[in-house]
């Protein structure tokens, strides 16, 4: 089984977390996704394999999140999923996909009930 890993190399958990996989002997395909940011789509299948609302999945305290109008209590999910996909830094950090689960790996040891 495909293990994915959206990495952030400027990240502590993220480093954290591929290196707990490594260390289990996982070889993640590692999508840094500051460079390669996840479509609107693929945002809304990782929310839906998380279990999460995109706010849940929100980072509230990059500079984006008040640019972006994120701060409204009014804002869509819709607004959220679109302004993560364009301020690829909003999105928590670090994502691991293992076939049809995914964990947010914070703590790092989150990804271990899906591997």
């Amino acid at each position: 089984m495909s293990v994915t890993i959206y990495h952030n190399p400027r990240c502590t958990k993220s480093r954290q977390t591929l290196a707990l996989l490594e260390q289990r002997g996982i070889k993640p395909k590692v999508i840094e996704y500051l460079v390669t940011p996840p479509t609107e789509a693929e945002l809304k299948r990782l929310l839906k394999l998380l279990g999460l609302s995109p706010r849940e999945l929100l980072r509230r305290k990059e500079e984006e999140y008040e640019r972006a109008g994120l701060d409204r209590p009014d804002v869509t999910d819709a607004e959220i999923v679109s302004a993560m996909a364009k301020y690829p830094r909003l999105i928590e950090r670090p994502i691991v996909v293992s076939g049809n689960k995914a964990a947010l790996g914070r703590p790092p040891e989150n990804v271990l009930k899906i591997i």
